[in-house]
């Protein structure tokens, strides 16, 4: 009888458990949030973002000095990023590394923007940052 139920109630939870995987924000939608808690100032909410693995290695004093050249661009090109690419990179005989980037919005006219903003994840499945950088994609800005 207490198997019975324990397989009752592990079959009623399983649209539940199904429902809310469904609701997993995207590596796209991950990154903006990310993004957006940094150029903000939002230490505390991108550093949630962040996999167990990089806070391990990244105390949150450390990644808000790490994470600080981002806020000083968005005090010159603005708060507000756009979608600026997504994919893969292949590095040799590693494993892919999924990457999203985006770009400042006041930059998005130029052919090519000033800056790439990178977040990267571990595998197409994670939903969690493993690593994030500015990319100059140009000359020094002005």
């Amino acid at each position: 009888m207490i198997k019975r139920l324990g397989l009752l109630t592990a079959l009623l939870s399983l649209p539940l458990w199904a429902a809310s995987a469904q609701n997993l924000p995207s590596q796209v939608q991950v990154a903006r949030r990310f993004l957006l808690a940094v150029v903000q100032g939002n230490w505390e909410a991108a550093y949630a973002w962040l996999t167990p693995e990089a806070r391990q290695g990244l105390t949150l004093q450390q990644f808000q000095g790490v994470a600080q050249p981002f806020k000083a661009k968005a005090a010159h090109y603005g708060e507000v990023i756009d979608l600026y690419k997504l994919g893969y990179r292949l590095r040799g005989a590693e494993t892919p590394e999924p990457f999203v980037a985006f770009s400042f919005r006041s930059d998005t006219l130029r052919r090519v923007p000033h800056f790439q903003l990178d977040v990267t994840f571990r595998d197409s499945t994670a939903r969690q940052v493993q690593g994030f950088s500015l990319i100059p994609l140009v000359g020094p800005a002005k």
